[in-house]
């Protein structure tokens, strides 16, 4: 004997609930015959009609309506049953430290506010601090996972790339290179910047680019966060070469411009990061899958891991 399944319960209460099997199928994100299907299949195992067109408007018929209440108590049932097991599972009340670089505080703040829509009751502890502070707690186990730009290798650490960073080059409105186009990479030679410390993960890259082609830019301020980078700039103490994404707000604001300097944006990646030898809880593996879906992730199966 044929049995119902689920899936076809769930769209013969969405066809029942709007009344209108186009509607069902555009929630369902499937096609119209692909509905009508599914709910004459319902149909032929219990042999009786369950809905009945009259004109334009789709009707209820009386075994229509046994099988929505059904359906309703049915799917209703397994929420409860998904969300009980959740609660077994440590994902509600559970709770997850994380521990994120300056430079990815705007990242992960993001990620945490909509992972928190899933699963409010989650006790959230965030630690922002430099790379070196961030690699120590995920030494001493004082975290579950970390985000940061740049994974030292050889220190027992998982790593995996979920979305990219670009970086640009920035400087005041009135900066002479400002209304240049296409500017050559030599040309900032000349020019003065403002660093993040020597521990910082952007600096080294930066100062890796500009090695890889025979340059050494000159240093006049060096600073410990891209708040403090940002706000030197705007008012022309140097420039500097920040993520792209911290930047939206002063580029609106016209404190800011993105210099179009040839090799650049300088494309760098964010990493979630935690101990090989680290038995991640429920609720730190779900925050995981959940960043590896965030929007700009890459396929998992082409991620890098360092």
């Amino acid at each position: 004997m044929r049995r119902l399944t689920l899936r076809q319960l769930r769209i013969f209460e969405a066809v029942a609930r709007h009344l209108s099997f186009s509607r069902a199928a555009a929630e369902l994100h499937l096609s119209q015959p692909a509905v009508s299907i599914q709910v004459k299949g319902i149909e032929a195992i219990l042999g009786l009609p369950l809905t009945e067109q009259l004109g334009r408007k789709v009707f209820l018929t009386d075994a229509g309506r046994d099988v929505l209440h059904a359906a309703r108590a049915i799917t209703a049932r397994l929420d409860d049953l998904q969300e009980n097991l959740a609660q077994l599972r440590g994902l509600e009340g559970g709770r997850l430290r994380i521990a994120v670089t300056s430079t990815a505080n705007h990242i992960a703040t993001d990620l945490l506010a909509r992972f928190r829509q899933q699963l409010p009751s989650v006790a959230l502890h965030l630690d922002v601090s430099n790379r070196a502070a961030v690699l120590a707690r995920l030494a001493d186990n004082q975290v579950d996972l970390a985000i940061m730009g740049q994974v030292p290798e050889g220190q027992d650490l998982l790593a995996t790339r979920f979305m990219d960073n670009p970086l640009g080059v920035i400087a005041a409105p009135d900066h002479p290179l400002a209304r240049r186009r296409r500017i050559p990479l030599s040309e900032l030679a000349h020019e003065s910047f403002l660093m993040r410390e020597p521990e910082s993960g952007t600096r080294a890259a930066i100062e890796r680019f500009f090695a890889d082609h025979d340059l050494a830019p000159q240093t006049s301020m060096e600073m410990n966060s891209n708040g403090a980078i940002r706000r030197a700039a705007s008012v022309g103490l140097g420039l500097g070469i920040l993520p792209l994404q911290t930047l939206e707000l002063e580029l609106q604001l016209k404190r800011l411009v993105v210099l179009d300097v040839a090799g650049f944006p300088l494309m760098r990646h964010w990493y979630v990061v935690h101990r090989t030898d680290k038995r991640l809880s429920p609720t730190a593996l779900a925050f995981h899958d959940f960043v590896l879906k965030a929007p700009g992730a890459p396929d998992p199966a082409a991620s890098n891991a360092a």
